[in-house]
């Protein structure tokens, strides 16, 4: 592996303010449309006993659960100090989320319960799968500028719900299209995968290559590596 200096460059005041009311934004944004989507997706998968909707219901509710965290971090002088604990409510959603979808999932693939047609779900996947990336890509763009590991985890999260928001759309297309009932538990377990592995890396801190000191410009870090030209 080849080593390079990595210098970085503090952020004046009136910028860092200015990501950090962005990501206020982002934030009361994604906390609205997934509160409205957990509601429509909650009652669709009721009603269609689809646990693959349920669980994307569910991830709605932990992105809203995600996003408050970051709020409240963002809500203190000194954002930085709240890092830990905004970490550790994003991980623990992401583990609630998939401990609860792999046995609902299980319910379905065990014949407990049979997955019924939903278009309602469809219609809701479809959509997601255009908004929540690029909303991931704004919020991690801003976080990674700003320095902020929980920012950039939770654009993780969003992201997760675009995986989901794929997979459940090929889930309930290939159950009203072909009647593979199976198809809706598989999307399910695809998604509790993603988001075992996010969860774990928001409970380490892994979400940042570079120390937080040094992209929020409090100090510079050079790298020990290997030059190219040594």
């Amino acid at each position: 592996m080849t080593e390079t200096t990595v210098l970085t460059r503090p952020l004046d005041v009136v910028r860092r303010d200015l990501l950090r009311r962005r990501i206020r934004w982002i934030v009361a944004f994604t906390i609205t449309y997934n509160a409205i989507e957990a509601v429509i997706a909650l009652t669709a998968g009721n009603v269609a006993s689809s646990a693959a909707l349920i669980g994307f219901g569910l991830d709605s509710v932990v992105e809203v659960l995600s996003a408050v965290a970051i709020a409240w971090q963002f809500s203190a002088p000194d954002p930085e100090a709240r890092e830990k604990i905004a970490l550790r409510v994003i991980a623990i959603s992401f583990f609630g989320l998939a401990a609860y979808v792999t046995v609902d999932a299980g319910l379905s693939l065990f014949g407990v319960r049979e997955p019924d047609h939903s278009p309602v779900g469809i219609v809701l996947a479809a959509v997601s799968l255009v908004v929540m990336p690029v909303v991931s890509w704004f919020e991690r763009r801003t976080g990674r500028e700003l320095g902020s590991p929980s920012a950039i985890a939770d654009s993780k999260q969003t992201l997760v719900c675009a995986y989901l928001s794929a997979a459940l759309l090929v889930g309930l297309l290939l159950n009203t299209l072909l009647g593979w009932t199976w198809a809706d538990s598989i999307a399910a377990l695809v998604i509790a995968g993603f988001a075992i592995k996010e969860g774990i890396e928001a409970w380490r801190g892994d979400t940042c290559a570079v120390p937080v000191s040094a992209l929020t410009g409090e100090r510079v870090v050079e790298h020990d590596h290997h030059d190219d030209h040594a």
